[in-house]
């Protein structure tokens, strides 16, 4: 806890000690019953505490983001709690989670995911070099037989396997540039053919 969280803890206490005790001060009913309805309002003062705690999770389940196609071959991308764009794509069969970044050229699969879409790690060559934010790695280019988003495929798409720490694949500029429109307006991502 910070010394800030502390200090307000703190304030919260006293402020609460200070009702109870004006509330028990004034209040002529027998103890049993003061006690009851204090342990009602303490009771509410934690749910609404864990509610606002866990707004963030509670917000996620019931507020579901997915990405939408409409007839017209745009795809909308809702922005996640945490700022980026998440999409779903079929990679060779395999449906594999990206996070959108157009810092990054190509599109760029960490280990597992290259492995779960089939290609042989022990047999790729990582003579390629990326400069990352985490430092410069080596990186092995493949040839992505199909990539779908939606009703969407393209057939033959390069890409780089990484050999680093990669928690999440990438989908960068080389595949976004396939789409004849990339817009970012009113929380959302909008990409059209």
């Amino acid at each position: 806890m910070s010394a800030d969280s502390i200090a307000q803890l703190i304030y919260l206490g006293t402020f609460i000690l200070v009702l109870g005790g004006g509330f028990l001060a004034t209040s002529r009913l027998k103890l049993s019953q003061t006690v009851q309805m204090a342990s009602i309002w303490v009771l509410i003062f934690v749910g609404a505490v864990g509610i606002v705690g866990l707004w963030g999770d509670i917000k996620d389940d019931l507020l579901v983001n997915q990405t939408r196609f409409d007839d017209e071959g745009v795809v909308t991308v809702p922005r996640s709690s945490d700022g980026h764009y998440y999409l779903t794509l079929d990679v060779n069969g395999t449906a594999l989670d990206f996070v959108i970044d157009t810092g990054a050229t190509d599109i760029v699969l960490n280990r597992a995911d290259a492995d779960a879409a089939g290609f042989d790690l022990e047999t790729l060559t990582f003579f390629g070099r990326a400069a990352t934010a985490n430092g410069e790695v080596r990186t092995a280019p493949v040839r992505i037989d199909t990539i779908s988003i939606g009703p969407h495929t393209d057939t033959n798409v390069p890409a780089v396997v990484n050999d680093g720490e990669l928690g999440q694949s990438l989908l960068g500029m080389g595949y976004l540039q396939r789409w004849g429109r990339i817009e970012i307006s009113g929380g959302a991502l909008t990409l059209s053919r």
